[in-house]
């Protein structure tokens, strides 16, 4: 996915910058709005993050030039500023969503996904089965086949699977994945990511060097469906 981020602070960009490159993001950065402007209408992005409070030009002002140039890429604004009549004033200038500073990474990943899923329809994004190479996820009975076989899985090994397969070709933080999986009161020190990518590794028969659950070390791990799959005898 492509995103634009246009944010002059620079505390608040190497945030979301390091972030977003971590989950797997392209990001392209502007730092006033002029540039911002500029690049919005040059280049095609999936979702722009732009800042109200920029130099040059402010976000509000690029959102509605934006928009009369007929260009309908998602728009998520940031501001410092919460009064209702704020939120109000960037959603009918043509902004998709408004989140307010400061703000928890979590959120931040969950309105792009959502602007994503918008703008690329919802069905196409969680269809009902999942076919990746050798393997086929049944949504809706919550079955998993490997080769055409049943492989029985807990909840939770389900729920990881079901991440990495939506997700493949990414790279999921290990904390994203403990607070998508395990809910966001988990203890970050945990390793139970860790330890249930080993026993989804034994179930679906995959080595951990080979195998479609590459680890990325000191970031989380990546749903790479060109490993090998380990045959029994």
């Amino acid at each position: 996915m492509q995103i634009l981020l246009v944010e002059d602070d620079e505390r608040v960009r190497r945030f979301v910058l390091r972030g977003l490159e971590v989950e797997g993001y392209s990001v392209s950065i502007a730092v006033d709005g002029a540039e911002g402007l500029a690049r919005a209408t040059a280049d095609e992005f999936d979702v722009i993050i732009l800042d109200v409070m920029l130099p040059r030009l402010d976000g509000r002002e690029i959102c509605r030039r934006l928009r009369a140039a007929t260009i309908s890429t998602p728009i998520l604004m940031l501001t410092a500023m919460d009064h209702i009549e704020d939120k109000v004033g960037a959603l009918r200038g043509g902004a998709d969503d408004y989140l307010t500073k400061p703000f928890d990474f979590e959120e931040l990943l969950a309105r792009i996904e959502a602007l994503a899923r918008r703008k690329d329809g919802f069905a196409a994004e969680f269809p009902s089965v999942l076919q990746i190479g050798h393997v086929r996820m049944e949504r809706d009975s919550m079955r998993v086949f490997l080769d055409g076989s049943p492989v029985e899985l807990t909840g939770r090994e389900y729920q990881l699977l079901e991440m990495l397969m939506c997700s493949h070709g990414r790279l999921l933080s290990r904390t994203r994945i403990l607070n998508k999986v395990w809910g966001y009161d988990s203890d970050p020190l945990t390793n139970v990511v860790d330890v249930y990518v080993r026993r989804l590794r034994t179930k679906m028969q995959w080595d951990s060097e080979s195998g479609w659950i590459r680890t990325i070390r000191n970031y989380g791990y990546r749903f790479d469906p060109s490993g090998t799959v380990v045959q029994s005898s």
